[in-house]
């Protein structure tokens, strides 16, 4: 079996983390895993090919600090102890945004933006949320858009002036 096969599949490969779900779990996010969490959000924002002054742009952005990892609703998911993605989910309700969900580079592909993505949807329809707004990057779009969010317009970026984000909305 090749790698690619094989990673399909679910075994694991020499070099990467497996990618069977059994293993996986999600869980809340620690305020000691702050500085974790935002280099996780740099390195998948960097997967796109952004060079290193846009990244720096982005930088505070995308940064977490102590203190908001609770506050902002923020899960992990992890394998065997590894951190392989988060997300965030924002506001008091009924409106609210799904604030970051980022994915480890050599994760993407393998079910955890989508584990993440439909936790966050579970957990805002359980606390009585109606419509989640998310700020996409524009590679992250027709992920989104897979999962069932609805393009509802255009959002300025927080982080590069005259750079317009795909405003999406998801309902729970």
């Amino acid at each position: 079996m090749t790698n690619d096969r094989a990673a399909r599949a679910g075994a694991a490969v020499p070099g990467r983390a497996a990618a069977g779900p059994a293993s996986r779990r999600l869980r809340a996010g620690r305020e000691d895993e702050a500085g974790t969490l935002s280099e996780l959000a740099l390195r998948s924002k960097g997967h796109w090919g952004y060079d290193e002054a846009f990244l720096a742009a982005c930088r505070e952005e995308l940064r977490l600090r102590p203190g908001e990892v609770a506050a902002r609703r923020t899960t992990v998911a992890e394998q065997d102890g590894r951190v392989l993605g988060f997300a965030t989910l924002e506001g008091d309700g009924p409106e609210g945004e799904l604030g970051m969900l980022f994915v480890a580079p050599d994760a993407i592909g393998r079910g955890v933006g989508r584990l993440l993505y439909r936790h966050v949807l579970r957990e805002a329809g359980r606390l009585g949320f109606t419509r989640l707004t998310i700020e996409a990057d524009p590679h992250a779009e027709s992920f989104y858009l897979a999962m069932g969010a609805q393009r509802v317009g255009d959002a300025p970026s927080g982080s590069i002036p005259g750079r317009a984000l795909p405003l999406l909305a998801a309902w729970p």
